[in-house]
């Protein structure tokens, strides 16, 4: 009865919780009366009740025709950005989740886009036509559609539509002729960028449209998913003077960077010299490289793999600030301890970490870098380098202890005493995990990127994690254990949930990709029970995942 209500939030709020504690029979009943009551009510409250109807969808996918009809029907009716863009998300996720409604649902986007007033949608909906068309039973139905763009819409439409077509005929060899011929015609575009795709696209797929097979290496060059962040990219490009060496994408750092180069520091002062934070994440992991090239002891240690966030070694407000930054290569480690001198009065000589590696026995001390001044409230950095076996995620622990000679200042003078006295301080151990050896990297696309990696090298595991607090707690744990970036925002998990799925993404040292498929369920009281399944380049790696899983 709440459904008539005047008050629309309290109508909506009554429409979705019949949507969200319906059962299968109910849904063709409740379909009609949501029908009549759209047209009632504002675009945030049609927002809420679509996103009611994904989930119902997704919960009883055998009723996926009359859902997706509905939602193809409101898509066609008028609505602001947020209200489509939402109808168009519900209908891609339907597609990409149940694989029934897929031919249905790319029909209905389709017809959407032929009279679409939002680019920006058009441009999703004729990617997302690029990835999942040409796997459909008859591909050549969608040529149609993605060709109408290229003679009625704007350039980022029409550039978007000539990636489309390539696809097909890169994908579909039996449509490749039909394609080439439409290509050519993008030729004579009046843009420079759909001219410049079409170029791209005839000269790379190839073949002149002959009916033969495309290229592995050019679809994956074409197609593939981008392993680098944009903002890296972009960064680098930035970053980059024409000189005779060429750009080299290779160069450009792949972790997602979140936190920048943190220099513990006096309240009110800025950190100088080579402590001093970098200006966004990507240039952090350069400045990082750059540092480390310039020292002679660490110049052959090869290609920076990684460097972790900062870790704190002290407490705040103590004498001395220390947090040490871990560097990642194939064969050795370096700690870099960032270090501040809180004491004016205060000059500390010769400081050196000494570093204690008994519980990390892969590890061999082979070079180290003391500081021969650190003045009050003046950053400055002491390093350790440790070989370990190569390629190898080895462990363990360290303590620290710095040393130095403090000699007394006068604050008001700056007068530095000649005599200075031995002391050490005791800083936090130290820990190298398993996770400083996989890198964050994201992936647009998780379920095409599963699939294109295979199943050679796929390993498949159950796990009890024991007692926890809750599902979230549990997810969290792992995801910390094996630090690899969530995809798809499945780290977050629903209040209540007694069963969760989590895909994470990253490389592995050696530039290997990985990828695993996390599933959680609630085993008994509390108990956590857990099936883990990875896949990677590289089948040592998809053993090592559970190795870690396993020891941690």
């Amino acid at each position: 009865s709440l459904i008539s209500d005047q008050n629309r939030s309290i109508a909506t709020l009554a429409i979705t919780t019949l949507l969200k504690t319906g059962n299968e029979s109910s849904v063709d009943r409740l379909m009609k009366q949501i029908t009549n009551f759209m047209s009632d009510i504002a675009d945030e409250f049609k927002i809420v009740v679509v996103e009611a109807i994904r989930s119902l969808c997704l919960k009883f996918p055998l009723k996926y025709r009359s859902l997706m009809n509905f939602l193809s029907n409101i898509l066609r009716e008028e609505g602001g950005f947020e209200y489509k863009k939402a109808i168009v998300d519900s209908i891609v996720i339907l597609i990409r989740d149940i694989p029934d409604a897929k031919e249905n649902g790319l029909l209905h986007l389709c017809e959407f886009i032929e009279d679409c007033e939002f680019t920006y949608l058009s441009t999703q909906i004729l990617h997302f036509l690029g990835t999942e068309g040409p796997k459909t039973s008859d591909p050549s139905k969608y040529i149609r559609y993605i060709y109408n763009r290229v003679h009625l819409e704007n350039a980022t439409v029409r550039a978007a539509a000539v990636s489309t077509l390539a696809k097909f005929g890169a994908m579909v060899d039996a449509l490749k002729p039909r394609v080439f011929v439409l290509l050519r015609r993008c030729l004579y575009d009046g843009d420079d960028e759909v001219r410049d795709r079409a170029t791209l696209y005839l000269n790379t797929v190839g073949s002149d449209g002959e009916v033969i097979e495309t290229d592995k290496d050019v679809k994956d060059f074409l197609f593939g998913s981008l392993d680098i962040p944009l903002a890296n990219i972009e960064t680098s490009l930035k970053n980059y003077e024409p000189a005779e060496q060429p750009f080299d994408i290779n160069s450009v750092p792949k972790e997602v960077k979140t936190q920048p180069l943190a220099e513990k520091k006096a309240p009110g002062k800025m950190p100088a010299g080579l402590g001093a934070p970098p200006s966004g994440p990507p240039s952090t992991v350069d400045a990082y490289e750059k540092l480390l090239s310039s020292i002679p002891e660490f110049s052959d240690f090869g290609k920076l793999f990684k460097s972790s966030a900062p870790v704190e070694l002290t407490e705040a407000e103590t004498e001395y600030a220390v947090n040490v930054v871990k560097h990642i290569f194939d064969r050795h480690v370096v700690f870099q301890y960032n270090c501040t001198n809180t004491i004016p009065e205060q000059l500390l000589e010769n400081v050196t970490v000494i570093v204690d590696a008994s519980e990390a026995e892969e590890f061999a001390e082979v070079a180290s870098k003391p500081l021969r001044s650190l003045p009050y409230d003046s950053p400055g950095q002491i390093f350790g380098a440790f070989e370990k076996p190569e390629g190898v995620p080895a462990v363990g622990k360290f303590s620290n202890m710095l040393r130095f000679i403090v000699k007394e200042v006068d604050p008001t003078t700056g007068d530095v005493e000649d005599d200075g006295v031995e002391d050490e301080y005791q800083l936090e151990d130290l820990e190298v995990v398993a996770a400083d050896y996989v890198m964050k990297v994201g992936v647009s696309n998780f379920r095409n990127a599963w699939e294109s990696i295979g199943p050679d090298f796929e390993r498949v595991d159950e796990y009890g994690l024991g007692p926890r607090e809750s599902l979230a707690e549990a997810v969290s744990a792992v995801i910390s254990l094996l630090g690899m970036q969530p995809c798809e925002g499945t780290e977050v998990v629903a209040n209540n949930s007694r069963s969760h799925t989590c895909l994470l993404s990253g490389v592995f040292i050696g530039n290997v990709k990985v990828l695993v498929r996390l599933q959680f369920g609630i085993d008994g009281p509390k108990e956590v029970a857990m099936k883990l399944a990875v896949r990677s380049e590289d089948d040592n790696v998809s053993d090592m995942i559970h190795e870690i899983v396993a020891s941690g």
